[in-house]
This record gives C-alpha cells, sequence and structure tokens, in this order.
C-alpha cells in the first residue's frame, strides 16, 4: 500500500470482508455443514463393504473350511464383500437430506449476516474518521482567525491604540487554538487506526482514506424510510431472518425423521465369501509293519477271507513356503459362498431413545420459532429506535446549523466592532467561541444524522453506501 492511496468506503467493506476473521469463521462453519449434507446424501446410497485377511493359527482352534477344531498349526486366508440397503424407512433417510440442505442454506445466510454486520462497523469507523477530520478543519480555521486577530492587536499595541493586555488575551486564546487543533490531530490518528484495526491492517502499513464532503454523501430523504414499510421489507431481505426461516424448516424436518425412527425400517443385503486354509505338516512317506486281522470275513467265490488291516507308520515334515499354498485356488472356488437376504427391524425398546429423540425434535421446532419471533421483535424495534433517532438528529442537525448561522453573523458584526474600536478583545472572543462551537456541534449533528439513516437503509436493504 502506497501512502497517496487514499480508499474509499467500498474498498474498505471490500478488504474487510476478505480478511475479517470473524466472515471466515463463519465460511468454515457453513463448509462443515455442507459437509454435513453431503454426508446425508450419502446415506441413501447402498453401504459395501470389502475384507480380506491373512495369518497363522496354532494351538487348539478351528480350521475354518471345515470348521472343525484342529491342534496342527494353519495358513489361514479369507474374503469377503458384503452390501446393504435400506428399502423404505418411512421416509428418514429424504428428511435428513432435507435437513441438511436447509441448514446448508442457513449457514449461508450466516455469512451474509456476518458480512453486514462487518460493513456497518468499518461504516461507523469510516464516518468517525471523517468527522474528526472535519474537526481538524474547524480547529485550523479558529486557529488562524485568532493568529489574524493576533497580529493586528499587536500592530495595534505597538501603535499605542490599543492596550497591552489585548495581546496577550489573544494570544493565550491562540494557544488554546492550537492545543484543539493537536487533540483533534490525535483523535483523528486514534479513529484511522480503529478503522485499521477492523480492516485487520497492520498498524505500521501506511493507510489512507478518501475524504467526501459530508454535504456530498447521498442519503435517502426520511420520509422514504418509514419504519413499519423498512421492517416489513427487511423481514424479507435480512440474512438473519431468512436463515431463521431455513433452520425452522431443517427442524420440521429433522422432527419427521425422529418421528419415522418409531417405526420399523426394511433392508435388503447380501454377501459374497471364501477361504483357504493349508496345515504346517505333511506326509513324506509311510512304512508297513505288518498286518492286522479286523475281525471282519470278506467272501470270495465261496471262500471266507479275513480282512487284514495293515500297520502303517505315516511318516511327515514340515511344508515350504511354497508348499503350503498348494490348493489355493481350488479351495477358494469350492469355499464360495453367497447370501442374499431381506431384513425388518422393528424398535421396541432401547431406553426410549427414538421416543424421546422425537419429543426433544418437537421442543427444538417450538424454541426455533420462539426464538425467531424474538429476533423479529428485536429487529423492528432496532428499526424503529433507528427511525426516531434519525428524526432527532434532523431536528437537532437543522436547529444547531440555524444556531451557526447566527453566532456566525454575530461574530461578523463584533469583528468589524472590533476593528474600529467598538469592541473588546474579550466580547470578541466570547463570539468567536460561540461560532466555532455551534460549527462543532452542527457538523457532529450532521455527521450522526447522516449515519441514522445509513443504518435505516442497511435495515432496507440498500447496503451501506458513501
Amino acid at each position: 500500500m502506497q501512502a497517496q492511496e487514499k480508499w474509499d468506503l467500498r474498498r474498505c467493506v471490500e478488504y474487510a470482508l476478505a480478511n475479517n476473521l470473524t466472515v471466515q469463521q463463519t465460511s468454515l462453519q457453513a463448509n462443515v455443514a455442507e459437509v454435513n449434507e453431503k454426508q446425508a446424501r450419502w446415506s441413501q446410497y447402498p453401504n459395501a463393504d470389502f475384507s480380506t485377511n491373512t495369518g497363522l493359527q496354532w494351538g487348539r482352534s478351528i480350521d475354518p473350511t471345515t470348521n472343525l477344531y484342529t491342534s496342527n498349526e494353519l495358513l489361514y486366508q479369507s474374503y469377503g464383500v458384503s452390501a446393504g440397503i435400506t428399502v423404505f424407512n418411512w421416509h428418514r433417510i429424504r428428511n435428513n437430506i432435507i435437513s441438511a440442505d436447509l441448514t446448508t442454506d442457513a449457514a449461508k445466510m450466516d455469512i451474509e449476516k456476518t458480512k453486514n454486520d462487518v460493513a456497518l462497523n468499518v461504516a461507523t469507523y469510516y464516518l468517525q474518521v471523517l468527522l474528526s477530520r472535519q474537526q481538524i478543519q474547524i480547529t485550523s480555521v479558529q486557529m488562524q482567525q485568532t493568529k489574524e486577530q493576533w497580529e493586528v492587536a499587536k500592530k495595534r499595541v505597538a501603535a499605542g491604540a490599543a492596550p497591552e493586555l489585548d495581546a496577550l488575551t489573544l494570544e493565550g486564546q491562540y494557544a488554546t487554538d492550537s492545543s484543539n487543533y493537536i487533540t483533534a490531530r490525535a483523535t483523528a490518528d486514534q479513529n484511522l487506526l480503529l478503522l485499521k484495526q477492523v480492516l485487520n491492517i497492520d498498524a505500521g502499513k501506511l493507510f489512507d482514506i478518501a475524504t467526501p464532503p459530508v454535504e456530498t454523501i447521498p442519503v435517502e430523504p426520511i420520509l422514504q424510510l418509514q419504519p413499519e414499510t423498512v421492517y416489513q421489507i427487511a423481514l424479507q431481505n435480512q440474512p438473519a431472518q431468512k436463515a431463521n426461516a431455513l433452520r425452522i424448516q431443517s427442524l420440521e424436518a429433522s422432527m419427521k425423521s425422529s418421528r419415522a425412527a418409531l417405526f420399523p425400517t426394511i433392508s435388503v443385503g447380501g454377501s459374497l465369501g471364501t477361504n483357504f486354509s493349508s496345515t504346517r505338516d505333511k506326509v513324506t512317506g509311510y512304512t508297513v509293519k505288518g498286518v492286522t486281522p479286523s475281525g471282519d470275513l470278506v467272501s470270495i467265490s465261496g471262500t471266507e477271507y479275513p480282512v487284514l488291516t495293515p500297520d502303517l507308520q505315516i511318516n511327515t515334515g514340515k511344508k515350504t513356503f511354497g508348499e503350503r499354498w498348494d490348493g489355493w485356488g481350488l479351495q477358494m472356488n469350492n469355499n464360495f459362498r453367497q447370501s442374499l437376504g431381506l431384513s425388518i427391524a422393528v424398535p421396541i425398546n432401547s431406553g426410549g431413545n427414538a421416543r424421546f429423540n422425537y419429543q426433544r425434535s418437537k421442543l427444538d421446532l417450538k424454541n426455533a420459532e420462539l426464538n425467531k419471533a424474538i429476533i423479529n421483535q428485536t429487529l423492528q424495534n432496532d428499526i424503529y429506535k433507528a427511525y426516531y433517532n434519525a428524526s432527532a438528529a434532523l431536528e437537532k442537525f437543522n436547529a444547531t446549523k440555524r444556531t451557526f448561522e447566527i453566532t456566525q453573523k454575530s461574530y461578523d458584526v463584533a469583528k468589524k466592532r472590533y476593528e474600529v474600536g467598538l469592541l473588546n478583545t474579550f466580547d470578541l472572543l466570547i463570539s468567536q467561541n460561540n461560532m466555532n462551537k455551534a460549527q462543532s456541534d452542527m457538523t457532529t449533528a450532521q455527521f450522526d444524522y447522516v449515519f441514522k439513516l445509513k443504518v435505516l437503509e442497511f435495515y432496507k436493504g440498500q447496503g451501506i453506501k458513501l
């Protein structure tokens, strides 16, 4: 930012909206609402899950392929896919989506409300800077007038036409006027610093604003800002009122969703799965030690022969890692399983959660309706108060303007009488101070009147403009 750059109110407001932390925080909350809305929309789609696991088990455990207990060490692997969708739940999902969508819209209205508040706040401090600079001009003129009178008085004292007290009195008044000028400069600097804080601009940065004459600031006639008319327009246009209406609609949908939880839910689901297992040991061979009669006989060609059972010694060894995966494809194919089912969940009693959630949702809706009525009532009171304040400020401005005109004429007459020696210095200073005070009061009343009209224009939805 360069020192010669002067920002008008529009640029100040735009910068504040882009950098204000409250606006950023409100925007973040709106983003959270959008995420919640997306989640609500996704709940209408089928649920799907894929799972797989691979591992070793030993000790006494269940073989996942035979479902029998075994003490052998097993290598196992399984795959599964499951999916399900809610067929009907009394529009619970649909109302959740509607509620989330309306909540998102309300959060966006909160952003607009915050932006309006920031714009009004910026305009307030902007006008304070303009007022303080007007005071600088008034005190500067006053100081210059006193200095000129002081110079004249010194010449008259030197010529013996006036007592030295006159020059000393004007010198003291000049010192007072200089002090007032310095105070006005300091006040203007402080107000500019406050404006920089509102704009979130570093205090050390060079910054200045444009200074339009207060007479050129456009204001709508007060007759066009009747409070009841402004209030009816504000009910339709103000973001806070829109946000309240959207939240009530959201809570209505949420209440319907809570009521749906009292009724059965119908769902359809299915799954696919398969598994594989392999023992650690393998047969490496066997040895026949002999035979043992089993006690059974078998008839061959009319002759009975005893059935002999061989006595075998099984030789085992450990499989290599590659051997343990032998038959993987065959097992996966043989163990492949599918399922498809319809389920109905009937809520009977779960600690009263569904019933009491429904009751709470009805109370939340009622509370939101009361909150809306309170906020609307506050808005109406604020608008009427702003209108009465603006009317009083207009009357005060007209009165102070008339006072300034009279005191200015009185000072002009007093100055002429002083120049010809018909008025003493004290009376001249009293007349001058009266005029300066009247001018200061008029300027303050004028800015106060303009600001109060701007507040009414803001409520009417015309924004903030200077």
